[in-house]
């Protein structure tokens, strides 16, 4: 008998048709003579909602509320699922991230995950309970209800399977596996068999919606076996695993977008030591992640600073920095939200030659202007004018010959 954890996203707990179905892929797993825990996301638009809430209530709500709010979507979702299994002859137990306990430090909206107890866990696994756990939350030492951020399910999931070591984790969602693109917007995209820690979570950081990147680090980390599959179906699926040699034969194994972005460019700084830690360092104490940067050349002891942030920090990052703006002697700062990134990952791409040339010769020749560059061994991304972005997917899922990937 082998422990497997199971997670299931928000379209497929969406009503209480779907938590039946959902519960027939526990009870299958159950059937094989597997042990079985099961975390769920809130229903399909519940956490949309419940933010809605929040922000109607207070421009900027109190954090310690905010995650006690919309850490509800979980509650409901489990204890539907519970009830399900029990009435279908499969005993099954309920439980909340503070119940466990999961343990978080105290960064609300974006917690991170500091130790599980499994003990009652194990206890009812034991006992042949079905163990269901709400993604998405934990508690603080101080017993306060934390998030994990958004598609914290993801890494709910990784770090129990960790924890319990577990055989796997498998990631349900409504695609049967990770693609070489957005299958959505390009009809040539493929699924991959498999896919390296590395590409997967390079894939999840520039805009890849499958898995939470933080899932990624921690599945790596731990070296938990991840399949991404389908509730549709019990074949296909792909296997996010360690890097083997045929990995490295392919160039490159996928094509990420992300329109969450936003740019910001500080305009007449003075280039002196310790502007640019003025300048990120309140960002980065109130948890707003900074992705690219780029710096133009110093003219008169004045340069211009750019980076992107995520949409959703925006407005907040826009007071920081407009405030640190003044304090440095800046002239200005500039705003544009109508950006994307575009980005190439392969593993592959370390030990070839002439893979950025490809990459920025085709959107060239479409006209696409590249605003910022960004590199790391196994990706490249650029950012991009975002009404261009469907059309760049397509164009490099063709140069880099994706559509023929099995």
């Amino acid at each position: 008998m082998s422990l497997i954890v199971q997670k299931f996203g928000g379209t497929l707990v969406a009503d209480i048709g779907k938590i039946k179905n959902v519960a027939q892929k526990v009870i299958y797993e159950r059937k094989r003579g597997n042990t079985v825990v099961v975390i769920l996301s809130a229903m399909a638009g519940e956490t949309d909602r419940l933010i809605a809430l929040a922000n109607s209530a207070a421009e900027v709500p109190e954090a310690r509320e905010y995650d006690s709010l919309i850490s509800t979507g979980e509650q409901v979702t489990v204890s539907l699922l519970a009830i399900v299994l029990n009435q279908l002859g499969y005993p099954a137990k309920s439980f909340l991230g503070f119940q466990i306990p999961l343990k978080t430090d105290n960064a609300h909206k974006k917690a991170r995950i500091e130790h599980i107890d499994t003990q009652k866990i194990r206890k009812e696994l034991k006992k042949g309970v079905i163990v269901v756990v709400a993604g998405f939350q934990g508690v603080d030492t101080d017993n306060n209800i934390t998030t994990l951020g958004r598609g914290g399910s993801d890494t709910s999931a990784v770090a129990l399977a960790a924890a319990l070591r577990a055989k796997q984790c498998d990631i349900y969602s409504d695609v049967d596996g990770v693609y070489t693109t957005d299958p959505n917007i390009c009809n040539k995209a493929k699924r991959l068999d498999k896919i390296s820690y590395d590409e997967m979570l390079e894939m999840a950081i520039t805009g890849a919606k499958v898995l939470q990147p933080r899932s990624v680090e921690m599945a790596k980390k731990f070296d938990v076996r991840v399949y991404v599959k389908s509730t549709f179906s019990n074949q296909g699926g792909t296997l996010v695993t360690k890097e083997d040699k045929d990995m490295e034969k392919e160039v490159v194994s996928g094509i990420t977008y992300d329109r969450d972005q936003a740019k910001i460019t500080v305009v007449h700084v003075p280039d002196k030591p310790g502007i640019a830690a003025a300048l990120f360092s309140p960002l980065s104490g109130n948890n707003i992640n900074v992705d690219m940067i780029i710096q133009n050349a110093s003219l008169e002891g004045h340069t211009d600073l750019t980076f992107t942030v995520s949409k959703k920090d925006l407005m907040e990052a826009k007071k920081i920095v407009d405030a640190t703006a003044k304090k440095i002697g800046a002239k200005n700062i500039e705003v544009d939200d109508q950006v994307a990134k575009i980005s190439i990952i392969g593993v592959g791409m370390a030990s070839h030659s002439g893979v950025a040339a490809k990459m920025f010769t085709s959107l060239a020749n479409e006209g696409v202007n590249i605003m910022m560059i960004s590199t790391s061994e196994i990706k490249i991304s650029c950012v991009i004018q975002r009404k261009y972005t469907e059309l760049a997917v397509s164009v490099l899922h063709d140069a880099f010959g994706l559509e023929k990937k099995k």
